[in-house]
């Protein structure tokens, strides 16, 4: 702890603008390091993880070795874990992933790099295990380990029940890991059950720790792990034990730490409007109270003494707050017509509003706002989806294989000379499933195949919002034809073919996802590119009267109080969404759980309860 607002931090963390700027100053420790050993003549000794968490760190080192000559023929890097059962050149294996993102990009020697060995047999794990074990002793011991956090508080695959002490060794996945690591493998029945890992002892005997962490999807576990009891069940809460360890997050990441949260427990606060809110809907659902029925000595006892002098008392800043959220829920999208709008979330003028929803895969915008969209199209706006990438990376080789095997039924069915040319089609795709196997790349045809199938889930999934093909368009943005889950290189022509539907489109409203994704995640990708697309088009007349909405789909829930709008639903009108939903069939089932929790918090804050409710934010820009 270094000040009065970090008192509830365990673990030091610093917080960057951004994921980039992070990594940069990362970058810069582990090249002075490397450095300084070489200055000496000796080894730096690396600690490595996978996943999308390190790729833009990564990325500057490889920078830093092509742009300033610096040298990774001194360094030794022990990788954290590897799949059991992959082979080295597998797609997802962790040996391809690190050749690909740094190995490949430097001059570090083979002899040097060392990834636990995942395609032993079961019977010479154990062994293998305690040779890597030896391996980094030999090496002196890890100068600095980087690491990441999963969604269940992981480090390495160190999955809830790992002990302080563990060693190198063999572990079961989580159900929880393997379903995020299902769409890399195209479906969690190809996920394998077992990895080796770096245990947590192994971790903590590293002379240093930086362990980074992207998106508010990692928020609530981060706070958890720095800010809460250690305990096995998070194994990132060990390093509130090590000397050295410190935590590396972007803003989205640290904004569950209590001075972020709920800076009033930690010290004296500005209270703007926002932070009143907060506040307010915090200690309803804290005391599981309705808003309207705190007390001043609620307030008085949870540090909040101060906003009562300004605000108070208790019964007029109740009222205050819950006239803000009766204020966000709002039947009409767009907009209602020919009514007093000062209140309503939405203006009433221009009516009808010309309304986009931008997607960055298939089947987010249903997910998220699928009600919305029906009642926009029921109020008379005009509504444009716009997705983003084909969605292609989510679709599986059975559904292409379907695809072949239909069209060759239907050759069978009709004149063979009319059919020779789909009958050669057919064949070449199954061919090339064949070939490829259920772990190899797709080639182009195949990738091609899977946006037709996914192309026609969501014209038939939006048939069920009354929307017209004309309102329905595929941007294929180039980053995702070309890359992969967590290896995305955006570029200028993702910008300009974002910046050319705006401009062609003039919206009153966007609907944009991504803001709490990972900068690396496809959702994280698209929101970035959204950003620099209306920064590009900022002068174009349209804007003047564009408002744009945040929706959540895969991504944390907005919390009660950052709700700038809530639609409500009706339960027929929930079971048409989840109707609509379900023709993606390569996606989970969606049950309206997400839908049903806002619902519920506005319940509990003493405000109507709805079936369902659909939240949007109002974008700053």
């Amino acid at each position: 702890m270094t000040s009065e607002a970090e008192q509830f931090e365990k673990i030091p963390c610093i917080s960057y603008e951004n994921s980039s700027e992070a990594c940069r100053v990362l970058a810069v420790e582990v090249a002075s390091l490397i450095r300084q050993r070489q200055a000496s003549s000796k080894h730096a000794v690396l600690g490595l993880a996978t996943g999308s968490t390190p790729v833009p760190f990564y990325r500057e080192l490889i920078h830093l070795h092509k742009k300033e000559g610096l040298s990774f023929q001194n360094v030794i890097t022990f990788n954290l874990d590897e799949y059991f059962g992959l082979e080295p050149q597998h797609r997802e294996s962790y040996y391809r992933f690190m050749r690909e993102q740094l190995f490949d990009h430097v001059d570090l020697p083979d002899s040097q790099i060392n990834i636990p060995p995942g395609t032993v047999s079961r019977e010479q794990v154990f062994r293998a295990c305690r040779d890597y074990e030896a391996k980094i002793e030999e090496a002196g011991g890890i100068d600095l380990q980087i690491l990441g956090i999963g969604r269940t508080g992981h480090i390495g695959f160190n999955e809830p029940g790992s002990a302080q002490d563990s060693p190198t060794r063999m572990i079961t996945l989580d159900k929880v890991t393997r379903e995020d690591a299902a769409r890399d493998f195209l479906g969690i029945d190809h996920v394998p059950r077992f990895a080796l890992t770096m245990g947590v002892g192994t971790i903590m005997r590293a002379r240093r720790i930086a362990l980074m962490a992207w998106g508010e999807n990692k928020a609530d576990i981060v706070a958890k792990a720095v800010e809460g009891e250690v305990t096995d069940a998070i194994s990132a809460s060990f390093l509130q034990l090590h000397d050295n360890a410190q935590f590396l997050l972007d803003a989205g990441a640290a904004s569950s730490l209590t001075r972020n949260q709920h800076p009033w427990l930690v010290g004296s606060v500005d209270w703007t409007d926002e932070l009143i809110r907060r506040a307010v809907t915090w200690l309803s659902r804290k005391l599981n109270k309705p808003v309207l029925k705190l007390l001043d000595e609620d307030y008085n006892e949870h540090g909040m003494s101060d906003l009562l002098t300004d605000c108070g008392p208790a019964y007029q800043l109740n009222i205050r707050i819950f006239n803000e959220l009766q204020h966000t829920i709002s039947g009409w999208p767009g907009g209602k017509p020919d009514e007093d709008d000062r209140y309503r979330p939405e203006r009433a003028l221009p009516f009808h509003k010309r309304s986009l929803i931008l997607a960055p895969e298939p089947s987010d915008e249903l997910r998220a706002m699928g009600g919305t969209i029906d009642r926009l199209i029921e109020q008379g706006h005009t509504v444009d989806v716009v997705f983003l990438t084909s969605g292609n990376l989510g679709v599986g080789d059975d559904a292409a294989e379907r695809f072949a095997e239909v069209l060759k039924e239907l050759a069978n069915a009709q004149s063979a000379e009319n059919w020779e040319a789909p009958v050669r089609y057919a064949g070449q795709l199954l061919g090339d499933l064949a070939a490829k196997g259920p772990f190899g790349q797709d080639n182009t045809t195949l990738r091609s195949i899977k946006s037709l199938v996914r192309r026609s889930e969501a014209r038939h999934a939006l048939r069920n919002c009354n929307l017209g093909e004309e309102h329905i368009h595929f941007l294929e943005l180039p980053f995702y034809e070309s890359g992969r889950y967590r290896r995305f290189k955006p570029g200028d022509n993702d910008v300009s073919a974002l910046c050319d539907i705006l401009t062609k489109l003039e919206p009153h409203q966007v609907y944009m996802t991504g803001s709490a994704s990972d900068p690396s995640s496809v959702a994280g990708v698209c929101y970035r590119l959204f950003q620099t697309a209306m920064a590009q088009t900022a002068k174009e007349a349209w804007q003047d009267e564009c408002w744009t909405w945040l929706y959540r789909s895969g991504e944390k829930p907005f919390a009660s109080y950052e709700i700038d709008m809530a639609v409500p639903m009706s339960p027929g009108q929930l079971k048409s969404k989840l109707t609509a939903v379900s023709q993606y069939t390569q996606e989970e089932k969606s049950t309206g759980a997400r839908e049903k929790a806002v619902a519920k918090y506005y319940d509990q804050l003493g405000l109507a309860d709805y079936e369902a409710i659909e939240a949007f934010r109002r974008w700053a820009g």
